[in-house]
């Protein structure tokens, strides 16, 4: 997939594209299944017609109520390495500020979609809005459309067991802990990101060590203790006790929340590199234990369970 880094910088001419907009954080199922319209679309278009995606950096809400913005399920580059899987040609990454916030429907239009990325057609959701206080429908993207020379599709919302995926939904699922809810939408194991770092070294003292993420992902499950998997830099996935939190037994209140794997069977030193983790299974909730040998018992039924739900997961 080519990633081009705003439509300004668009060194070639898209061959009769294709464009599906919008922000698609977590990539999830509903998202998918835009992408593939819009790949559908293109085939009869023109033999070589690209499938195009238009996306948003930063997400808009963090420019414009940045106090209201919430966590991003997936940082931009998993976004990317997600929307490539679902075979799209060209991905736009158009830096979103105030200044593109406040271009009205028709300069969006004419200068990005048109002017910029020589749309053949538009591909969107349900819900879409753009332009300067969101004034620019999807009855008015069709009639630009019209005047303008390119088609627009709608998408309608894409449903699995009766929910509409949305990364709203998502996120509240996996700040609930519900993981499972989660995976439904994502199509996947909700997942955070990181380095590991340097931690107090207190796994490895009671004979339990554990990876220490420094996330990259801004949506961290609530507190707690899952069952779910450590992938490693080479693509090798290892079953983890994953502890989500500020582990009370030993720290005080008003510790930031932390991310710590105990990866089944793994003995090499993980120090600086980077780890994928992903939820599957919620075992419980983060507890204060009277004791550190109350603590370490837990801890072994917790990756007794892990291994559990690892050989139940195939």
């Amino acid at each position: 997939m080519e990633i081009v880094r705003g439509y300004t910088t668009l060194r070639r001419r898209l061959r009769s594209p294709v464009i599906a907009i919008g922000n698609f954080d977590g990539v999830h199922r509903g998202h998918a299944y835009l992408f593939q319209q819009a790949k559908k679309l293109a085939e009869p278009i023109a033999k070589d017609a690209e499938a195009v995606v238009l996306t948003f950096e930063p997400h808009p809400a963090k420019v414009l109520a940045p106090a209201f913005a919430p966590p991003l399920i997936t940082p931009l580059q998993r976004k990317l390495e997600l929307i490539a899987a679902e075979g799209i040609d060209v991905t736009v990454v158009e830096p979103f500020d105030r200044e593109l916030a406040a271009r009205s429907p028709e300069a969006f239009v004419d200068e990005l979609l048109v002017g910029g990325l020589g749309a053949r057609r538009v591909c969107v959701g349900h819900d879409f809005t753009f332009g300067a206080q969101r004034a620019g429908t999807i009855e008015r993207l069709q009639e630009l459309g019209k005047s303008r020379g390119f088609e627009v599709t709608i998408v309608s919302a894409y449903s699995v067991d009766g929910m509409v995926c949305s990364s709203t939904k998502v996120r509240e699922f996996v700040l609930e802990g519900r993981v499972d809810g989660a995976r439904l939408l994502l199509g996947r194991e909700p997942e955070v990101e990181g380095e590991v770092v340097n931690g107090d070294g207190r796994g490895r003292t009671i004979g339990v060590p554990t990876a220490n993420v420094k996330s990259d992902t801004e949506l961290l499950p609530k507190n707690g203790v899952y069952a779910g998997w450590g992938e490693l830099p080479d693509g090798t996935r290892h079953a983890a006790a994953i502890n989500v939190g500020t582990n009370p037994t030993f720290v005080a209140q008003g510790v930031a929340v932390s991310v710590e794997a105990h990866l089944l069977g793994v003995s090499m030193d993980l120090y600086g590199k980077r780890l994928r983790v992903g939820f599957t299974e919620r075992l419980r909730a983060e507890e204060r234990f009277p004791s550190a040998d109350a603590l370490i018992a837990q801890i072994r039924r917790d990756i007794e369970a892990t291994s559990r739900v690892w050989a139940q997961r195939g």
